[in-house]
């Protein structure tokens, strides 16, 4: 059995396919990691849901912001974005089922000696702690009452974590940096507004991985987000986000042999 790590698919459905083909990807034997945004942006997101969740436990996959923000929009707390390709979704007769499944995806997966999240971790959070606070943001999302916290979800502040933190600030905080940071202090202050390569970084920020001493450092770490760094496999950390939506290409990872699998992305790069 292999287990392949895919990058940001963010409806590139053709991309997906292709490059399963490329890994002999075997549904009866292999297992996919997907690192989360699986929608919007590229042309064929409903293709991409109703794909993944047929694979039924075959692939695992952590949940990224544009997978949250279809779960917003698809509330009413929040309009699509100018360059969004979620209407489908929206449309779909299978819309409500594709939604729960959705919303019923992981926060953050660790197995097979690493561990995967959207965006990155805290320095100060191990991997067992990051994985119970996932699982808090989990619950909500799976709870009768998940709209509330949906109604919540957005915002950048608090902008630093604490463990006394309580409510929405506190699944707010560990919403953020799972699924959306980039940049961090050494005390964890997380900063959004940067989304470049790390270069010309705000003073005192750098790279989450890069913070000297983080407790999640023993652990290979997967994640995407970040399509301007690009693949970057250095500091015990794997980022497989390769900008498919931007003209770019879509990369697997296998998990056992660090093997690494592309496909050039041949579609019409996102303006958005």
């Amino acid at each position: 059995m292999a287990i392949y790590a895919i990058g940001d698919v963010q409806g590139c459905y053709s991309a997906l396919r292709r490059l399963l083909d490329k890994c002999a990807f075997d549904p009866s034997r292999d297992r996919l990691w997907l690192v989360g945004d699986l929608v919007n942006r590229g042309p064929h997101s409903l293709a991409v849901l109703r794909f993944v969740k047929g694979l039924g436990t075959r692939a695992i996959t952590v949940l990224g912001n544009h997978d949250l923000h279809l779960l917003v929009v698809a509330a009413g707390y929040a309009k699509p974005h100018h360059g969004d390709t979620i209407d489908a979704v929206l449309r779909a007769p299978d819309r409500d089922e594709l939604l729960h499944w959705l919303r019923h995806r992981k926060m953050m997966h660790a197995g097979n000696g690493h561990a995967m999240v959207h965006a990155g971790l805290l320095p100060q959070w191990s991997i067992k702690k990051a994985l119970g606070l996932a699982q808090e943001v989990e619950a909500a999302l799976q709870d009768d009452g998940h709209d509330e916290f949906l109604r919540h979800m957005y915002g950048n502040k608090p902008a630093r974590w604490r463990d006394s933190l309580r409510g929405f600030d506190r699944l707010r905080v560990i919403t953020n940096t799972l699924t959306r940071i980039r940049l961090c202090t050494a005390e964890g202050r997380l900063e959004f507004a940067h989304k470049g390569n790390p270069v010309d970084m705000p003073d005192g920020f750098m790279p989450w991985y890069a913070v000297p001493k983080r407790r999640s450092r023993t652990t290979p770490v997967i994640f995407g987000h970040w399509a301007s760094l690009g693949l970057y496999t250095g500091a015990n950390v794997f980022a497989i986000d390769t900008g498919c939506i931007w003209g770019r290409a879509l990369t697997a990872l296998r998990l056992s042999d660090r093997a690494l699998f592309q496909h050039a992305y041949s579609g019409r790069p996102s303006q958005a």
